[in-house]
């Protein structure tokens, strides 16, 4: 389950996707979450499938990998799914004993779910696509402008950044101590949810232990290389709009107006 948890990877190609300028790739996914939040009904998922599709197509990356990112959401789907089905009223199809299942119901619960499917495979896209170094340095020319009202744009990319970047890290690192307990004895498969939800609490404690060591280590790193935050840094590569990002931000513009107008 650990490893497929895909948050935070980046999945190389050198594909046309991979070459777009981080900002361009960042204001897309805003517009798509935007566009999600949008459409309230099936119709307007037609087009986000068709755009998200054609992106992954073009990113190179193997669909099937992009689907493993959806196996640790499952429960949190199926959840979704249910309450909608049971908790909204309208024409009963199926009754089980208090719980009413509708037809309204099962349409919500149907249209939430891909709602949540899209919107992580849709986001997934950005991180699988950009290093966590371009990824920084998006964030931080698009919060540039708020500088002015004392927005510090450095540390909050680079936190977001690192935060990302430590997802996987995290998760390697909890794998190798569940491999460790199991090897002597401790049982995380077995019982029911509740029991296996305590069997994970043992590793709370060393999983802390690493992190804090992993946090010190990378800031006494920044420390002997003199890094003082974002005041007169330089880069090696500087950030560079070209005709495909205006092509990407041109198509997305089109596809926010066509959800805009369904709705």
């Amino acid at each position: 389950m650990l490893k497929d948890i895909t948050i935070g990877q980046h999945y190389p190609t050198g594909s046309i996707i991979h070459q777009l300028d981080p900002r361009t790739k960042i204001l897309i996914t805003f517009a798509l979450i935007l566009g999600l939040f949008i459409i309230n009904q099936f119709v307007g998922y037609i087009f986000i499938i068709a755009f998200i599709a054609l992106s992954i197509a073009l990113s190179k990356i193997p669909f099937t990998y992009m689907l493993k990112g959806l196996k640790p959401l499952y429960i949190l789907i199926g959840i979704t799914f249910a309450i909608n089905v049971f908790m909204t009223g309208g024409e009963s199809l199926v009754k089980i004993g208090p719980l009413n299942a509708t037809r309204e119901g099962l349409y919500q619960a149907v249209f939430m779910a891909m709602r949540l499917i899209l919107l992580v495979i849709g986001t997934s896209l950005l991180t699988l696509s950009t290093s966590p170094i371009m990824l920084t340095d998006g964030i931080e020319h698009l919060l540039n402008p708020f500088k002015k009202i004392g927005v510090p744009a450095h540390e909050l990319a680079m936190m977001m950044t690192i935060a990302l970047r430590f997802i996987p890290t995290l998760l390697e690192e909890t794998d190798k101590i569940m491999k460790a307990q199991i090897a002597r004895g401790a049982d995380f498969e077995s019982g029911n949810i509740i029991k296996r939800a305590k069997s994970l609490v043992p590793l709370l404690v060393p999983l802390f232990i690493s992190a804090f060591r992993r946090a010190d280590e990378l800031a006494m790193a920044m420390e002997a290389r003199c890094y003082r935050g974002g005041d007169n840094r330089t880069r090696m590569k500087e950030l560079n709009m070209k005709t495909p990002d205006y092509i990407s931000m041109g198509i997305t513009a089109i596809l926010l107006g066509i959800l805009i107008y369904i709705r």
